[in-house]
């Protein structure tokens, strides 16, 4: 099933990646939240993976 925190935080991500330049802000505040969330609940492998996603994240704005 895997962790349901770090699928969120992924799929915010790529939401945020693809939103509208109006709703870019918003987007962003949510995906980095979901990021923060499912950060604690993850393993090593996941942690770097989300900090990948975070830097992504970090571009967009």
């Amino acid at each position: 099933m895997g962790n349901l925190l770090f699928q969120e935080a992924r799929r915010f991500v790529e939401m945020a990646k693809s939103a509208s330049p109006a709703d870019v802000d918003s987007a962003v505040a949510k995906a980095k939240n979901a990021l923060s969330s499912a950060f604690a609940n993850s393993t090593v492998a996941e942690q770097a993976q989300l900090q990948q996603m975070q830097q992504e994240l970090e571009q967009i704005t």
